[in-house]
């Protein structure tokens, strides 16, 4: 299996080059991101739950999705091809924001992400695939905030960054 390749960033996102993913986490470079937010008619958002046999965060709740573009894929088509990859449906996905954030893992590894956030509504259960995903659940974004603060470390790191932009983006927004 050929590993996959991240796209190389600088800080305006403007490419410049390509590395193996698990090189870029080695060697924390700044590379381009995307994570998706699906919020359902209650204004839940659905959290996912990271497979157990994952090399870095295993069992750890997160985001609906997040992953690498591939070289050539826009933003929107990488989101929507990662989470019928992930879990199972697909639906319409907006662009709110991008922001640049560093996370290390206790493995020794280190998200250094251009991060394009995303949203989308659905109201239906996903299709989780096994390989990607251990559960799936549905949660208000307070109760979320609130969950996060009590149990931080059943979240993954860059939930934790990520969640705090979209939660100040949607106070300003309103979306």
């Amino acid at each position: 299996m050929i590993e996959e390749k991240v796209i190389l960033v600088n800080e305006n996102d403007e490419q410049i080059g390509l590395m193996p993913k698990l090189e870029a986490h080695e060697k924390a470079i700044l590379h381009r991101a995307f994570s998706v937010f699906v919020l359902n008619s209650n204004n839940e958002i659905m959290l996912q739950q990271r497979a157990h046999h994952k090399y870095h965060s295993p069992l750890l709740w997160t985001n609906t999705c997040c992953s690498h573009q591939r070289e050539g894929e826009t933003n929107i088509k990488a989101g929507t091809r990662r989470l019928y990859e992930e879990m199972g449906f697909v639906t319409e996905l907006k662009e709110l924001f991008k922001f640049i954030y560093k996370a290390p893992f206790d493995n020794g590894l280190t998200e250094h992400e251009l991060d394009h956030v995303m949203i989308g509504y659905y109201n239906n259960e996903p299709i989780i695939n096994n390989d990607e995903v251990e559960n799936w659940k549905w949660m208000t974004i307070e109760d979320v905030k609130s969950d996060m603060e009590q149990n931080p470390d059943i979240y993954t790191v860059w939930f934790k960054i990520i969640f705090d932009e979209f939660y100040h983006y949607l106070e300003d927004h309103k979306i």
